[in-house]
């Protein structure tokens, strides 16, 4: 990631992170209502073609990943969101019950802002 994709990264994280302070606080942490909040903020859905190219828009909200706990899977309540900020660079950010999280990274090539979901 380049020095100047990653200050324009760190600038939309630093308006996301007291948005999603705030859902955490009121307890909203659904898809529905943090999508909405993003969206309030000037974001716009991540649209893409059939072929998976990029039609406009740069934000994904998506629900919280399954994970194996004890003896089964969970889905557990919260949302993550991917911002493209540029080709280099994302925003990435979860807010749930216990927490709330929001960090700069690079994009992964076979998913986008979102870390694969098993290991990279």
């Amino acid at each position: 990631m380049s020095s100047a994709s990653e200050e324009d990264a760190q600038r939309e994280a630093n308006r996301i992170e007291p948005v999603l302070e705030r859902l955490w606080k009121q307890g909203k942490w659904d898809p529905k209502s943090v999508r909405s909040a993003m969206l309030a903020l000037g974001y716009r859905d991540l649209r893409t073609g059939p072929k998976g190219e990029q039609l406009g828009g740069n934000l994904e909200v998506r629900g919280m990943e399954r994970r194996f706990e004890t003896d089964h899977y969970v889905t557990p309540q919260g949302a993550r969101i991917g911002l493209h900020v540029h080709k280099d660079a994302c925003v990435t950010a979860f807010v749930q019950k216990a927490n709330y999280q929001v960090q700069v990274n690079g994009p992964y090539l076979e998913t986008g802002c979102f870390a694969p979901p098993f290991a990279h």
